[in-house]
């Protein structure tokens, strides 16, 4: 049975890099994983207030990740952090306290930039949010991807040999790891 994950990316953009590293990720884990990419383009900011009467999109968002055996979040990095779009979203489907609906969820983590450091300074920043929200975060190996220009297309098929089975790797540890921590 197929692992079912839910994947989140960082980036509105249509042709956002990230999207189709996310895209190439699903893609390799084949049919052992079931993905639903969660829409966080509809998310208001947050605000308490709007607690009592949650917005249609927050709800969809908040059942796609209690439903998921996992998650997958790719971010970019913006100013050395995540995007605040991405940030939103945490903080919607973590809300009200006490009913995150992260507690427990195994995840791994992505991202990719065209600087040479990747992502790296925007993961640490995600991994302690996410620490702290009770997600299982997958440790290794870590996926801080310097991405050119035709590396991986509009569908998620991977250019060069190498990039291919690198991400090959990182989405059968992906696999093996929400598995494991889901108990599957």
């Amino acid at each position: 049975m197929p692992q079912k994950i839910a994947v989140m990316v960082g980036s509105l953009r249509q042709g956002s890099m990230n999207l189709k590293l996310a895209k190439a990720l699903i893609k390799l884990a084949g049919d052992k994983v079931e993905a639903t990419f969660v829409d966080i383009s509809q998310l208001p900011l947050f605000n308490e207030e709007l607690e009592g009467n949650v917005p249609a999109a927050v709800t969809t968002m908040r059942e796609s990740i209690k439903a998921a055996d996992g998650l997958l979040i790719v971010t970019p990095e913006y100013n050395r952090s995540v995007t605040g779009v991405l940030k939103n979203a945490i903080d919607w489907a973590s809300r009200p306290y006490g009913q995150s609906a992260f507690a427990g969820k195994p995840a791994a983590i992505a991202g990719a930039a065209p600087g040479t450091i990747g992502t790296a300074c925007a993961q640490q920043h995600l991994i302690s949010i996410l620490k702290h929200l009770d997600v299982r975060i997958m440790g290794a190996p870590e996926l801080y991807l310097q991405f050119k220009p035709d590396m991986i297309d509009a569908d998620g098929n991977v250019a060069n040999d190498d990039t291919r089975k690198f991400l090959q790797g990182y989405a059968e540890k992906m696999v093996g790891w929400v598995g494991k921590q889901a108990g599957k």
